[in-house]
């Protein structure tokens, strides 16, 4: 049964608010790709060490699909310290995801929604307004 990339990408973000690393590692393409505002990387290592440092846990306000293998998710994010001394406040983030074979193959996070479209060959028009 196919998933689809938005399913996909719902999944993938539910285990990372949940810190599922199992469901996680099972959503990722083996040479995932990884960019934020500290660099980019590459491999499921990579993702396993910033699950556990991050402290990320976000909620999707919007969602957008491309024609390719696009996915962008604007969301209110939260990054919370490992040592539990408090989270940060919410801040409107926008995600955007390269799905392939069902997993999670790209994942860049972006500080507005615009840059994200644009990175991923998309527009306000590829907002997906119904979810079945």
């Amino acid at each position: 049964m196919s998933l689809g990339k938005l399913a996909v990408v719902e999944r993938w973000l539910d285990a990372v608010n949940r810190a599922d690393l199992p469901t996680l590692l099972a959503l990722t393409d083996d040479d995932l790709e990884l960019v934020g505002p500290r660099g980019r990387g590459r491999g499921k290592e990579l993702l396993e060490q910033w699950l556990a440092r991050a402290g990320f846990r976000a909620e999707p306000v919007r969602w957008f699909c491309g024609a390719n293998e696009q996915v962008v998710v604007e969301q209110i994010a939260q990054w919370s310290a490992p040592d539990a001394s408090g989270a940060s406040p919410p801040k409107r983030v926008s995600s955007s995801f390269t799905v392939r074979d069902e997993r999670v193959a790209r994942f860049q996070r972006f500080d507005e929604l615009a840059l994200a479209l644009r990175a991923a060959g998309m527009g306000v028009e590829d907002e997906v307004l119904a979810r079945s």
